[in-house]
């Protein structure tokens, strides 16, 4: 696929005419041509022409080069000798503005970390405002990650030059071949929300996933789910099935990959994606439709982001409202044959079901769990129906949730029917469902599909085995813990008992907007010492989407989120605050809850598991790094006693997690 708009060599580039050049990028340009960008091309090209003279033989140049990712494009790569360019020019521009430096930086990030022929060079993104007075040669310096990626490099136009000149000397290695480097795959792993406006943009999964030989694709995953879905159709049958897969895996994505395949509602294969995470279901709609406007407003087209949101509300909807609405029309199927259920597991049981029902709703003689009921919705249909159950392992947080398990008794309970295709890894322990799954061993229709699961986390794009080395530390496996993490290269992972510490050391680490905040337990009540109260409620928009000049964005550090706000979520670059709700003993994990003035203890086994499955989620919410910060304590406080944290720490550090020191 021809990535770029224009291609050449460096020496054919400067003897082409710039009227040819320029005809070649306005035919390729998808967007209505407006004269700003004829006129932005126009004095990128005399610039170049001027400024590449010195390289002629040395390379080749790209206009227009495609960041599907990002869904974006670069102004101009050119690949010189042994370093790739990144040029970012801002036309009429008097000012380096920090949101320029961080697009070109990003436009950088993006080739080293997926781009595969780029891995092993040196990239040097440079911005460039063309009114900028000052001529200066920007320092050059290379990122403390040691990935041959530079800090961006500010500059004029007539400093252009010698600037590439500093950058050739600063760095080595072999000249790039540029056909090779052209040809080489492009294997990006989006976070959940680029993948939503991806997909939403008509995307395949295909472009957006890794293709790794050790991963299972998740593109087979939604071909599975496809040929399930047809052959219910074809045949008139009503089928459900469970998609498993590690934190991370991508089983989200596989959800709203079929979504976007038939967001459609004059079409029979129409679906809809729901959701009970509530902060999920807010970002993944805010972001859609911020990404709407925009796309639109290119296009030159008007829209609202209430026209907007009207559209994207019937593709992503809370479970809850679409519990609600079939509780008004009871005899009438719901407009979807296809309904996908993310995050399956946190369904509510029999007893929280009706109890919500008779207080919220005013129905006292419920009986229904809510599994049960929805999977009666869908039973309305008289010819099909298909559910797609999205099932994490260890994910159960909250009071009520029932696990898989559930699902599984109303089907045999209600639901003789139904077709049931199951992941075999259902039976696993952190699904909880072994013992009722086994009970549908005499039952005809069911069948096992090993596609049906999701074994290698997408979301630590740098290392595949973190969410196992989350489950050996939870399970307190020391000695298989430590030996996992010895092979965990490229996904650092540091302690430290200095939250001021862990804060310099996320700033550090993140580069471009890649996004950076702290969690923390929902129980880690005596944390407000350290400014974190897990008690103020904030806004899962502004935390995830909003920028580095808004205060209450999760870049401040400021304001922290808990596992309700998380899940289902994530950021580049994670801080843990672990707090004294989940302490460490040799006898075992000791689970505390803070009421009034002291800790008391959890002795519930169910709230013990939702108080694990808290650290979990928060251990397993960073694509590329962490830092996790155990405090001191404090001898004069007795809610905050160095022997509640001691203990922790000591076991991580065992375990061989590296410590960074008080600044």
């Amino acid at each position: 696929m021809q990535r770029e708009y224009y291609y050449n060599s460096i020496d054919g580039f400067l003897d082409a005419d710039p009227q040819k050049i320029l005809g070649i990028l306005a035919a390729r340009n998808e967007f209505s041509l407006e004269q700003t960008q004829r006129y932005a091309w126009q004095e990128e090209i005399e610039i170049l022409h001027e400024e590449l003279l010195s390289f002629r033989y040395n390379g080749c140049i790209f206009f227009e080069y495609s960041i599907p990712r990002m869904g974006q494009r670069i102004d101009v790569l050119a690949i010189i000798d042994h370093v790739l360019f990144v040029l970012e020019f801002k036309i009429g521009e008097k000012e380096f503005q920090a949101h320029a430096i961080d697009q070109v930086w990003d436009y950088a990030l993006d080739l080293k970390n997926f781009h595969e022929t780029s891995h092993d060079h040196y990239i040097a993104p440079i911005l460039i405002a063309t009114e900028a007075k000052i001529d200066f040669i920007s320092s050059i310096s290379a990122t403390p990650q040691n990935d041959k990626l530079l800090f961006p490099i500010k500059c004029t136009i007539t400093s252009l030059r010698e600037t590439i000149k500093q950058i050739l000397l600063f760095s080595d290695g072999h000249p790039i071949d540029c056909s090779r480097w052209r040809q080489g795959g492009y294997c990006p792993t989006p976070s959940i929300v680029e993948s939503a406006m991806l997909l939403y943009n008509k995307h395949g999964v295909e472009d957006i996933s890794r293709n790794d030989a050790s991963a299972i694709n998740l593109t087979k995953t939604s071909k599975a789910i496809s040929e399930i879905i047809e052959h219910s159709k074809q045949n008139l049958k009503k089928t459900i099935c469970f998609v498993t897969g590690v934190p991370g895996a991508g089983k989200t994505l596989v959800g709203l990959n079929i979504a976007t395949m038939n967001f459609d509602n004059s079409n029979e294969l129409y679906s809809v994606f729901l959701s009970g995470n509530g902060p999920l279901v807010k970002v993944l709609r805010e972001a859609l439709v911020r990404d709407k406007v925009k796309r639109e407003k290119a296009l030159g087209n008007k829209i609202t982001k209430g026209n907007a949101l009207s559209e994207i509300k019937a593709f992503i909807q809370n479970v809850h409202n679409f519990r609600d609405d079939s509780l008004v029309n009871l005899d009438k199927p719901p407009i979807e044959h296809v309904v996908l259920f993310d995050e399956a597991q946190r369904a509510w049981d029999l007893d929280q079901t009706v109890n919500f029902m008779k207080r919220k709703k005013g129905i006292p003689d419920f009986n229904e769990s809510e599994p049960a009921f929805l999977i009666s919705c869908l039973n309305r249909h008289q010819d099909w129906a298909v559910i797609v159950c999205l099932v994490g392992g260890g994910q159960e947080i909250n009071t009520g949730e029932a696990g898989i398990g559930e699902w599984i008794t109303a089907l045999q309970k209600s639901f003789p029917d139904w077709n049931i295709n199951l992941s075999p890894r259902l039976t696993d322990s952190e699904y909880g469902s072994g013992e009722v799954i086994r009970q549908l061993a005499n039952r005809a229709n069911v069948v096992y599909k090993d596609d049906l699961h999701l074994s290698v986390s997408m979301r630590s794009f740098r290392e595949e085995n973190v969410s196992l080395l989350v489950k050996l530390v939870l399970d307190m496996d020391k000695v298989n813990a430590s030996h996992t993490l010895q092979n965990i290269t490229n996904y650092p992972i540091v302690i430290t008992r200095d939250l001021d510490a862990a804060k310099q050391w996320l700033k550090a680490q993140a580069r471009g907007s890649e996004r950076y905040g702290i969690v923390v337990s929902s129980q880690a009540e005596r944390l407000r010492p350290h400014a974190i109260h897990v008690k103020a409620p904030i806004n899962p928009i502004h935390w995830f989407l909003n920028g580095k000049d808004d205060v209450r964005s999760s870049y401040y550090l400021e304001d922290v989120a808990t596992e309700f706000h998380i899940q289902g979520l994530e950021l580049d670059w994670a801080c843990i605050v672990w707090d004294a709700d989940f302490r460490y003993s040799k006898e075992g994990w000791n689970h505390w809850s803070f009421r009034g003035n002291r800790w008391t203890k959890i002795r519930k086994l169910e709230r013990q598991k939702y108080l694990k499955n808290a650290y979990r989620v928060l251990l397993t919410r960073a694509r590329q790094g962490m830092v996790i910060v155990v405090p001191p304590g404090e001898d004069e406080d007795l809610t905050r006693a160095p022997s509640f944290y001691n203990p922790t720490f000591e076991y991580l550090k065992n375990i061989g997690f590296p410590i960074i020191n008080t600044k």
